[in-house]
């Protein structure tokens, strides 16, 4: 596929370079989870505080908004075309603030998937509020629903019950925002942390589930993915973050970096509770390769 930009030697972690609009029609595979993080569209010349420092909060053009409109249009078609490429019992979890979170709400309903939970990721650590005129923005939504009202998804609840302390998961997640041993092969404007994707994932997949990010950025989808035994393909169409997202997947081909990196993921109640885990997973039958 002239799109292919990188493929892992394990065949695990795939990156495609283009626009996602443009890529997602060109084949078929079929995927278990979908994890997007679209455009937030909250890139107005505003300000934000950075480790102490007056940031601007423009992350790119392709951050912009563009009025309602383009918003519910955007976030239509990415849908839709992402929809196809799910296995009828597949789920897809997508991030988002007050900026994109009820337009894309809006359109998955539309769209005839079933929304199973709006899961409020809580940052121990968020920037504070620049203009002191209204609360903290310390809090982002992961809409997660599966992609039919009647076909089962597949839900880890023991291991979600036993991370809460042997009580039902809440939707509201208490983990901390990007760390620094997180951005070693470079930094992304809209990163998200392991520990939130490495909850998701276990949440809803079982091993060597195929797991798509259409927005991939850094890759967080993919690293996360490869660290629990599941396989990935991203998509991007900047080559900048698509370089960081190779050398993130060459940097945990290293066993010690892996286990090292799972010992830090936020979430567990002891550094090996995660490699334990992993350890007793139940085997998962499937076997299919990436079809591109």
């Amino acid at each position: 596929m002239s799109f292919e930009f990188f493929k892992s030697t394990d065949g695990n972690f795939t990156l495609l370079h283009g626009d996602t609009m443009q890529v997602l029609p060109q084949f078929d595979h079929k995927f278990d989870m979908v994890f997007a993080d679209p455009p937030y569209f909250l890139s107005n010349n505003g300000l934000s505080i950075q480790s102490g420092k007056i940031v601007s909060v423009n992350k790119g053009t392709w951050d912009k908004s563009q009025g309602f409109d383009y918003i519910n249009a955007f976030n239509r078609q990415w849908l839709s075309l992402v929809r196809d490429k799910m296995k009828e019992n597949g789920t897809i979890w997508i991030s988002g603030t007050m900026h994109n979170i009820f337009s894309v709400g809006q359109v998955l309903t539309e769209l005839g998937f079933r929304i199973l939970n709006v899961v409020t990721w809580t940052k121990t650590n968020p920037p504070p509020n620049f203009s002191c005129r209204f609360f903290t923005h310390s809090t982002e939504q992961i809409i997660w629903a599966r992609k039919t009202e009647k076909v089962p998804h597949y839900y880890n609840y023991e291991l979600m019950k036993e991370l809460n302390g042997n009580k039902q998961m809440k939707d509201v997640w208490e983990l901390p925002a990007i760390a620094p041993w997180e951005k070693k092969q470079g930094k992304h404007p809209t990163q998200k942390p392991l520990s939130v994707l490495v909850r998701s994932i276990l949440a809803s997949t079982q091993p060597n589930a195929w797991i798509l990010d259409p927005f991939a950025g850094s890759s967080t989808t993919g690293i996360a993915a490869n660290l629990l035994g599941r396989r990935f393909l991203g998509i991007d169409m900047e080559e900048e973050f698509l370089n960081i997202s190779r050398n993130r997947k060459l940097e945990i081909e290293s066993p010690v970096t892996q286990r090292l990196f799972k010992e830090k993921i936020n979430g567990f109640k002891t550094k090996q509770q995660l490699e334990l885990f992993l350890l007793n997973e139940p085997a998962s039958a499937y076997n299919d390769g990436l079809v591109l």
